[in-house]
């Protein structure tokens, strides 16, 4: 190893908590502007539709802003500072990455809209042909006949080809109603703020450094295998893959303690590297995560990095469910502690924390009550369901210090 640098493992969590934007608890009221770049930071703000509590894309956001008005992200769209594209899954992206992202298509989503094109590129045509005559429309615009299911997940014809004309990059999503798309041309999207959206296209080797880099710096300091992840880019990366950019002083090549391989750090990080080395970088942040948020979405990297093996049970009977339907990981002080079970009934104003299961070996003091109470009590205020009913608790113990300081923390 090149390096002699060496952190441990809660210097290197709090590297990576400092590049995500997840250290510190915010220090003042929220700007739209801080919501730009919470994602300019992270390179990309998985989409999901789920809202059990809050749907993700705003939780992910509210996890590092603080409490923020959700519509700023719906004006950022529509104002084409970001826009959508199929990157780690659907995602939120700056706009000025738009020529990266449409250079590496090589996406599960691409593949599939290429063979759905291969079969209906009439019927896109079509479809592109009315968006550009009749202008931006919703896949709801259109009727599904009486009794009929067509094909993936149950859409309609026309939801498949506009979704296949999204992937490949003929539409864009210009903005969301009711966080429905609304898709139009890409020329009459991305044409508005990009003259050179079309004609400007990075070689495979250009995309593929990119990536990486991009990748390392939103990480904060990451292992090779994880890299690829971040993008879903193939194949996996190995050490020697990063030598070239080691070399050129562009990555920088660290140990961490416990690790059987070298670790990763973008040398526009060296400041923060260094404030970690010292032991400078302290987590303060209490909060609840989404399920989609980029520090649990690999399972690999939070379970190395954090110890805490997690996995989105929505998708799993719910007969084999271990912890429920939609689990928040509850971040504290640099350590993810537990997860909780919470559904948020807004018209009763009520925040229902079904469940709450602290991790093995975390200390159930006043102390670790107090910051998760806080945690559970800002995303309760913030998401429009102050009250918040306790459920049961694991270890059963830490229901009553719990309760005691949500009560407290209500009373304000």
């Amino acid at each position: 190893m090149s390096d002699t640098r060496a952190l441990s493992q809660t210097q290197a969590r709090a590297l990576h908590l400092a590049a995500q934007g997840l250290l510190l608890r915010p220090r003042r009221r929220a700007r739209k502007a801080d919501v730009l770049a919470a994602i300019v930071r992270m390179q990309l703000l998985q989409i999901d539709s789920i809202h059990v509590v809050a749907r993700s894309p705003y939780l992910v956001l509210f996890s590092r802003v603080g409490a923020f008005a959700p519509q700023w992200l719906d004006e950022l769209l529509a104002q084409r500072a970001i826009f959508e594209v199929w990157a780690h899954e659907a995602c939120f992206a700056p706009i000025e990455d738009y020529v990266l992202h449409h250079s590496a298509p090589e996406r599960r989503a691409h593949h599939w809209a290429m063979r759905n094109a291969l079969k209906h590129r009439h019927e896109i045509n079509q479809l592109l042909a009315h968006v550009r005559s009749r202008g931006p429309v919703k896949a709801s615009d259109f009727e599904r006949a009486a009794g009929s299911s067509n094909g993936w997940w149950e859409w309609k014809q026309e939801k498949i080809w506009l979704e296949s004309a999204f992937a490949l990059g003929e539409l864009m999503v210009a903005r969301r109603e009711n966080f429905q798309r609304v898709y139009d041309l890409a020329e009459r999207v991305i044409g508005a703020v990009r003259s050179d959206w079309n004609s400007t296209r990075l070689t495979q080797a250009q995309a593929w450094r990119a990536t990486v880099l991009k990748s390392v710096h939103a990480l904060g300091i990451t292992q090779a295998r994880w890299i690829a992840d971040y993008y879903r880019s193939r194949p996996r990366l190995r050490d020697a893959d990063l030598d070239g950019l080691v070399a050129e002083g562009i990555l920088l090549r660290v140990r961490v303690k416990g690790w059987d391989v070298p670790g990763y750090v973008h040398c526009d990080l060296a400041p923060l590297l260094a404030q970690a080395e010292a032991g400078r970088l302290r987590a303060t942040h209490a909060t609840l995560l989404s399920p989609f948020d980029p520090m649990v979405w690999d399972r690999e990297r939070a379970r190395e990095l954090f110890g805490f093996d997690y996995t989105l049970e929505c998708y799993t009977p719910e007969a084999k469910r271990r912890y429920g339907y939609f689990v928040l990981p509850i971040l504290t002080r640099g350590r993810l502690v537990g997860r909780l079970d919470a559904k948020a009934h807004r018209r009763q104003g009520v925040f229902e924390v079904k469940a709450l299961y602290l991790e093995e070996g975390v200390v159930a003091n006043e102390v670790l009550a107090a910051d998760v109470a806080r945690a559970i009590d800002d995303c309760a205020r913030w998401h429009g369901t102050p009250t918040v009913e306790l459920g049961r608790c694991r270890p059963a113990g830490f229901t009553k210090p719990l309760r005691a300081e949500l009560t407290a923390l209500q009373l304000d």
